[in-house]
C-alpha cells in the first residue's frame, strides 16, 4: 500500500520510519502515565495499549510489559497506583518501504528517566 502522506515528507524510509517510531513511543507514554493500575488490570492494560498501537500504521510488532512488583499492593484507601515511566518497558517495530526500526521505551536508573531509544534493523 502506498502511504497517502509521503508527499508531506522529504526524508528516506528509515529516517521516516524512526520518526514514526518516536510518534508512537511518545503517544504510549504521554497517553498513559497516570491511568490507574492495580493487580487486578495491570494485564488487561498491557494488551489494551498493545493493541491500540498495532492499530497504527507501519507498526509490525508491539509488546508492553508492565513491572508487577512496581504495581505491587497499594497501600492507599482506594487500593489503586498511578501508571508511571519507570513501571513501562516498551518494545516495538515499525517497517517503513525498507527500513526497518526496532525501539524501545525503558527505565534507565542511572538516568531516573524512562529513555526512548531506536535501532535501525534494516535500511
Amino acid at each position: 500500500m502506498a502511504d497517502p502522506a509521503s508527499n508531506y515528507f522529504s526524508c528516506s524510509d528509515k529516517e521516516r520510519a524512526i520518526f514514526e517510531t518516536g510518534v508512537k513511543l511518545g503517544s504510549i507514554y504521554h497517553q498513559y502515565t497516570g491511568i490507574p493500575i492495580n493487580d487486578n488490570n495491570v494485564e488487561f492494560l498491557e494488551r489494551a495499549i498493545e493493541k491500540a498501537v498495532a492499530a497504527q500504521p507501519f507498526v509490525t510488532r508491539v509488546q508492553v510489559s508492565i513491572d508487577r512488583r512496581k504495581v505491587g499492593k497499594s497501600k492507599a484507601i482506594y487500593k489503586y497506583k498511578t501508571l508511571l515511566g519507570d513501571m513501562m518497558d516498551v518494545r516495538l517495530r515499525i517497517k517503513y518501504g525498507k527500513a526497518l526500526v526496532e525501539g524501545k521505551m525503558a527505565w534507565v536508573t542511572s538516568m531516573g528517566y524512562p529513555l526512548m531509544r531506536f535501532k535501525v534493523l534494516e535500511e
